[in-house]
């Protein structure tokens, strides 16, 4: 594995299952196409946006190269690693991922979840704040504070509002301390500060500590401002990679999206919703 590769990726297909009941309108069942086929990418290490519009294979590539889910051929390497084939304590001690509307049912109180992930990751509860500023100078009380945690403390999971919770779980990727992060559209619900101060921290700590996260983000304007590297997707599978400013062209932002660059703005708005509505949909249910 070259050594500037957090992540190489080999000649991978993959294809999710059919549907059962999924039919077409002559009544057969529709086999999907495949999301990758023979794919190969070679990705590096840092603070890593992967941008493009909804259906584009981000999310899958995240899961692919997590190992939480495996091609059907080919191979994944990550930090020289196959992520498939680890048992799921080594499995989340290589790469932690915060999905999408994750849900939870737990009573326990945010202060006690935190620690017990703190205490029970790679981190064992022992890791120094990486600000000098931090008061006390422990990692759990810096992300408390940098997450704005502290009036949740003692609410249960299932009391928090989305954009709450997506903070508590940014916190505990943090806390537990894995190798790498993956994190699919984990800032849409939150306020515009409280995803400026969690990129910013998010950045400092990758810097910091030689970890590497990936991260999915509709909002054009802070990958710019905080991605090292940017991973962006055409919906035909073509993508590119480099810097912002190398990637996020007028062009190839029109190409990837599909849409006016003047109208791109909309397009997150819209993107964002559509997430929240799942989310109210879950609730829903």
């Amino acid at each position: 594995m070259d050594n500037n590769n957090f992540l190489e990726i080999n000649d991978i297909t993959f294809t999710y299952p059919a549907v059962e009941g999924d039919l077409d309108e002559n009544g057969k069942q529709i086999e999907p196409k495949p999301v990758f086929e023979h794919f190969s990418a070679a990705l590096p290490k840092g603070f890593v946006s992967f941008v493009g519009q909804n259906g584009c294979g981000k999310t899958t590539l995240m899961l692919l190269a997590s190992g939480r889910l495996t091609p059907e051929s080919g191979s994944v390497s990550l930090l020289g690693q196959n992520p498939a084939k680890l048992d799921d304590e080594q499995k989340n001690l290589l790469a932690s991922v915060i999905y999408q509307n994750m849900e939870f049912e737990t009573e326990d109180k945010v202060s006690e979840l935190l620690s017990f992930v703190y205490q029970n990751g790679a981190l064992k509860g022992q890791a120094k704040a990486i600000r000098d500023t931090t008061e006390g100078g422990d990692l759990l009380g810096e992300v408390i504070d940098v997450f704005e945690l502290k009036n949740v403390l003692e609410h249960s999971l299932t009391k928090l509002s989305k954009g709450e919770i997506q903070r508590v779980l940014l916190a505990f990727g943090i806390l537990y301390g894995s190798a790498s992060l993956f994190m699919d559209e984990p800032l849409f619900a939150m306020e515009p500060h409280q995803k400026e101060a969690a990129l910013a921290y998010l950045k400092e700590y990758v810097h910091k500590t030689g970890t590497t996260i990936y991260i999915s983000m509709h909002e054009l304007d802070l990958t710019k401002k905080y991605a090292d590297t940017v991973l962006l997707f055409y919906p035909n599978r073509d993508m590119a990679l480099g810097t912002p400013e190398e990637v996020l062209t007028r062009d190839d932002v029109e190409k990837a999206y599909g849409v006016p660059y003047a109208m791109l703005k909309d397009h997150e708005n819209l993107s964002r919703e559509y997430l929240n509505s799942l989310h109210e949909k879950k609730e829903e249910k």
